[in-house]
């Protein structure tokens, strides 16, 4: 059996498989509720084989959506549609994972086909954003406001309730979000996060919110489910957040109880020149795992199955994720298992157009 293809067990959860749908937003919710888009989307890619599939990142309060059209989890009517998700998905093999997440200053713009320029909290739809310090993501955005100790403290309560919801929902593994440029990100990079406080300056105090957030959700999350952690690698940027920092925060999460670190990078700097090629960000989920023994998922330009093998076999990552190869094809791990010669379990409604 190949690396891609063997189980992988982390605390009660066993993955059937080492592919992992990653979080892709889809803009297409309203008032954050989930429909049939997202049954469609989520459910065809556990039919399609993978073994751990996250939803987009699920906004823990209506200020932290991405954009109007993002999915949330704010309420407690959000979570019928979203057990919905859950019950397909783990009918189907797959273990169902969130994506809880907070937008910050990167919050309050038009969806990517709308041009997906920021809504100004004047115009229809917008709202004002919040971040570490009053500097926007971009020059020509209207500025966040500076989070004070009592929106500090609605943030966590928020990413705790987001949990609790998300375990209702029959959600298996949780992933807080602190890359690409979001709230949690902003607040561990010295280009965001200008704070004075208790919350900025020095290297633990920027990673502090991080560790509340994981601490409050612990105090839901149970023990015997995963907990993930998504960070930004590099911010690609001088002064910015880098590897080493990345180390650094990988080795406390380990001791916090964080089961795997996922390695994105950048996002936080709209300047930032990313040296973009096939599994560009994978030497970073490397030193992280080998440095300090926590486990880790590769992302970024996996499109084949060779390619994934050679990253587990090779101790690169224990976990693979996949997004754009993903909405090519939603069923990569049954093509994958026919080309690699590895054995999988094709739905029974399929069986029958199995390749022999």
């Amino acid at each position: 059996m190949s690396a891609l293809f063997s189980p992988l067990s982390i605390r009660s959860i066993q993955l059937k498989n080492r592919i992992v749908v990653s979080p892709m937003c889809q803009y297409s919710s309203e008032d954050g509720f989930s429909n049939d888009w997202h049954l469609v989307h989520l459910g065809s890619r556990a039919v399609g084989g993978a073994g751990l599939i996250f939803t987009e990142a699920t906004a823990i309060s209506p200020e932290g959506r991405i954009s109007p059209d993002d999915l949330g989890i704010w309420k407690e009517d959000h979570i019928d549609g979203l057990k919905r998700i859950t019950k397909f998905i783990k009918q189907n093999g797959a273990v169902a994972g969130i994506q809880l997440a907070h937008a910050g200053r990167k919050a309050s713009h038009r969806r990517p086909w709308e041009g997906g320029n920021m809504i100004a909290p004047t115009e229809e739809r917008g709202w004002q954003t919040v971040a570490p310090s009053t500097i926007p993501f971009q020059g020509t955005e209207h500025a966040p406001l500076a989070l004070t100790i009592e929106g500090l403290d609605k943030v966590l309560a928020d990413f705790q309730t987001a949990a609790q919801r998300a375990l209702t929902a029959g959600f298996q593994v949780a992933e807080i979000h602190a890359a690409h440029g979001y709230l949690l990100h902003q607040f561990l990079s010295p280009l965001s996060n200008h704070r004075t406080d208790e919350y900025g300056g020095s290297f633990d105090n920027r990673i502090r919110l991080l560790l509340e957030v994981i601490e409050r959700v612990q105090t839901v999350w149970p023990h015997e489910l995963p907990l993930f952690v998504r960070i930004s690698a590099t911010d690609w940027t001088e002064g910015g957040w880098t590897i080493d920092d990345s180390v650094q925060l990988a080795g406390i999460l380990k001791t916090k109880g964080v089961d795997v670190v996922d390695c994105s990078t950048g996002g936080n700097v709209a300047t930032a020149k990313i040296p973009v090629k096939p599994g560009y960000q994978v030497p970073f989920s490397e030193r992280i795992k080998q440095e300090t023994g926590i486990m880790t998922a590769a992302v970024g330009l996996i499109t084949s199955p060779k390619q994934a093998d050679t990253i587990l076999a090779s101790g690169q990552a224990d976990l693979v994720l996949l997004a754009r190869e993903f909405l090519r094809d939603p069923y990569f791990p049954l093509h994958a298992a026919q080309a690699m010669d590895n054995a999988i379990s094709w739905p029974v409604q399929y069986e029958r157009a199995r390749p022999r």
